[in-house]
């Protein structure tokens, strides 16, 4: 432990933990086994940091809401196990007019520097956050997605399971699974087809993806007439499942095709 940082003394921090000078610990900061808090790092009060977590110079981890109608109470951010935020990412706990009281970061992740995630977040594990990319208020980011440097996301808005989103997009549309959006305003342009070879996904995995997204994009098909035509078509698998679940469950609507 370091004598130039503030430690409050009921904070709870596990076992191996380094902590580097000037930091910011506060009374209801949880930090668990093998963590590596760096210099200048601030924990404001109601966070959970899983094991061997790694934070850099200027993050603020924990802070209050930006939201008008938080009121003080209580609410948190928890992250998961071995996620790294690095330089300047400012991350926010929840708030009780979400009804959740809750952002949530899941395990591996990868938050670059000067990212922000807001309020009632839910992202999953193996996220990576590019270097100024933000997300407002109850964004959903599910495993393994990847969102470019200086893209931003608007609140309520929803990216899919190894979606890959480009640098610099406004994304304003919910990102289904497996697919690349880039373009202002956001598009649908493709499959993620080298994330997920990456990841180990098989021919006929990827060829179910495909075909599901040509019959969602390219058959002429309202969504809902897409789906079913999903369903019909391709044999039943977690991938088929995961896109049709994912476009009857978007409450914005999902990205369009560009016009190219």
């Amino acid at each position: 432990m370091n004598t130039n940082s503030y430690i409050h003394p009921n904070a709870r921090i596990g076992k191996n933990v380094e902590i580097g000078p000037f930091c910011y610990i506060s009374e209801h900061v949880e930090i668990g086994d093998g963590c590596r808090i760096g210099p200048h790092t601030t924990l404001f009060d109601y966070v959970r940091l899983g094991r061997e977590c790694q934070t850099y110079p200027g993050c603020v981890i924990g802070g209050e809401p930006q939201d008008l109608k938080f009121a003080g109470e209580e609410s948190w951010l928890e992250i998961g196990d071995r996620t790294v935020i690095r330089e300047c990412a400012v991350l926010h706990r929840g708030t009780a007019a979400s009804g959740k009281l809750k952002t949530v970061i899941g395990s591996d992740c990868l938050i670059m520097c000067y990212a922000h995630v807001a309020h009632d977040c839910k992202i999953g594990n193996h996220v990576i956050l590019s270097g100024y990319a933000g997300l407002a208020g109850e964004v959903d980011v599910d495993d393994w997605a990847i969102l470019g440097g200086a893209a931003v996301v608007h609140q309520f808005c929803h990216i899919g399971a190894h979606a890959m989103v480009g640098g610099g997009v406004v994304v304003t549309k919910d990102i289904p699974p497996f697919t690349l959006a880039g373009r202002n305003p956001v598009a649908y342009e493709g499959i993620n087809l080298i994330g997920l070879r990456r990841r180990g996904f098989t021919p006929a995995q990827m060829e179910t993806i495909c075909t599901a997204y040509r019959l969602l994009y390219n058959a002429g098909l309202r969504a809902e007439e897409a789906c079913a035509q999903i369903e019909a078509q391709i044999a039943a698998s977690p991938e088929r499942d995961a896109i049709v679940n994912f476009v009857r469950s978007s409450t914005r609507g999902i990205v369009r095709p560009s016009n190219r």
